[in-house]
């Protein structure tokens, strides 16, 4: 059976994207699903992450004009010269290159491949004495909470480090993506993603505890548990108003919080999920309101510690919830490992699908859920424990997306039904996410000749 990198290999060839004979370099990277951690990430929280089948493509080819030339294939295709992001040499400011490519419509895209080379040169040094022409392909579908953008940026760091020879280690590197996704794209997203699409491991979830991105060791996904994801059909994107102000809300809390004792700001390290259930609920909780316009939180605080959202004057923002959420959330995520590494059995897979459930809950509460998704988790809940349904939460970002479900490993046939019922309600056929790859590291590169 042949596989999916040489099928895009193929496509290159049989597309005549680049001249015969050419020499590429060609990366892979896959997207992921969100088991347990989600929004919590960049509130410090350890976070579950699992690999999917399914990747992003990229080949790449080095060549003497001094552009960078970038097809995604079924987009139209996009060239930006060196000296309009280094003019003299000199890398442009992540302000001017995002207005310059991140609004620019139809090719915001381009965003996620030309943020890795000004973050390249402004934060590794580097200077780029030649151009490249590069071709993306990607079977990770777009808007539905499975990381696709990270999954675009790993694949072409991992692949501009292999053509150009930059040493770069794995976690370097998706620190440096989540930076050009951050400053270019303009997605306020947390570390998770590109972690996972660099580092995972197939068929093991990437333990993350994100404080601000330490990697602790994988956990094997037991035998007896399979992981699903089901695409609700409703558009998601982390640069969203609702993720952001749910995370300005976070930071806001936490600033509120820090400031009425500077010991337990030392204690926090910066950090929501660094206070325990017992004490937030003993000594915090009530200090939070349940909102504030952002006028007058920014009269009394003056600013949150976030470095990618901003506090709007003319808005109300939601505070007691989004604070509250990744508390709770770093609980059960960390609950939730030391289950998989028990004995396996019944009541393992329902308390594991209890947290996920909880989990869901909380996403409810911060106002980042939707019809679809909360439709899907019903789903399941009916389907239930007895045909091999155990539990399911809204993945990555929330509003949409897909629905991520833990389930038995012999589950396949209830896992088709909740799709086949959520059609019939809706009128959309949902994609089903099933199976595992590794990350962009592990895969590494390919030199090739087409």
């Amino acid at each position: 059976m042949i596989d999916d990198v040489d099928a895009f290999v193929n496509t290159l060839r049989a597309g005549e994207l680049f001249e015969r004979g050419a020499r590429l370099i060609v990366t892979r990277s896959p997207g992921r699903l969100d088991v347990m951690g989600g929004i919590a990430d960049y509130s410090g929280s350890l976070v579950l992450q699992y690999p999917i089948a399914e990747a992003t493509f990229a080949a790449i080819e080095l060549i003497d004009k001094p552009v960078i030339e970038v097809t995604s294939i079924g987009r139209k295709p996009y060239m930006m010269p060196l000296e309009s992001i280094a003019p003299r040499g000199e890398p442009l400011s992540y302000a001017h290159v995002r207005s310059h490519v991140a609004q620019s419509g139809e090719h915001h895209w381009a965003a996620y491949v030309i943020g890795v080379f000004i973050v390249l040169m402004r934060e590794c040094g580097v200077s780029f004495s030649r151009g490249c022409r590069i071709v993306i392909s990607s079977n990770v579908p777009e808007g539905k909470g499975v990381s696709s953008s990270a999954a675009l940026e790993t694949a072409v760091m991992q692949a501009v480090a292999s053509a150009f020879q930059i040493p770069l280690e794995p976690h370097a590197m998706a620190l440096l993506c989540q930076k050009a996704e951050n400053l270019v794209a303009g997605a306020p997203c947390g570390v998770m993603d590109q972690m996972t699409c660099i580092c995972g491991e197939k068929d093991a979830l990437l333990a993350l505890l994100c404080q601000p991105a330490e990697l602790q060791p994988a956990v094997r996904v037991p035998e007896d548990i399979s992981l699903w994801g089901i695409d609700s059909g409703e558009r998601h994107a982390v640069s969203g108003s609702d993720y952001a102000s749910v995370r300005a809300g976070a930071f806001m809390g936490y600033r509120i919080l820090a400031e009425t004792d500077e010991r337990w700001q030392a204690r926090w390290q910066g950090y929501l999920a660094n206070i325990s259930v017992e004490e937030f609920e003993r000594e915090h909780v009530r200090r939070l309101p349940e909102e504030m316009s952002g006028a007058e939180f920014l009269s009394r605080y003056s600013h949150t510690t976030d470095t990618v959202t901003t506090v709007d004057s003319g808005r109300t923002y939601r505070i007691r919830q989004p604070a509250s959420h990744p508390v709770y959330e770093h609980h059960r995520v960390s609950m939730f490992r030391s289950l998989l590494t028990v004995a396996p059995g019944e009541e393992r897979r329902k308390e594991l699908g209890q947290l996920m459930y909880q989990s869901h809950q909380g996403y409810s509460a911060c106002g980042l859920g939707s019809r679809g998704t909360d439709l899907i988790v019903d789903l399941v809940r009916r389907e239930g424990s007895g045909n091999g349904l155990y539990g399911a939460r809204i993945t990555g970002g929330g509003s949409g997306g897909t629905v991520v479900i833990l389930a038995r490993s012999d589950a396949g046939e209830a896992i088709v039904r909740v799709a086949e019922r959520y059609a019939e309600a809706t009128g959309h056929r949902p994609y089903i996410f099933r199976g595992s790859s590794s990350g962009a590291a592990g895969f590494g590169s390919r030199a090739t000749i087409v």
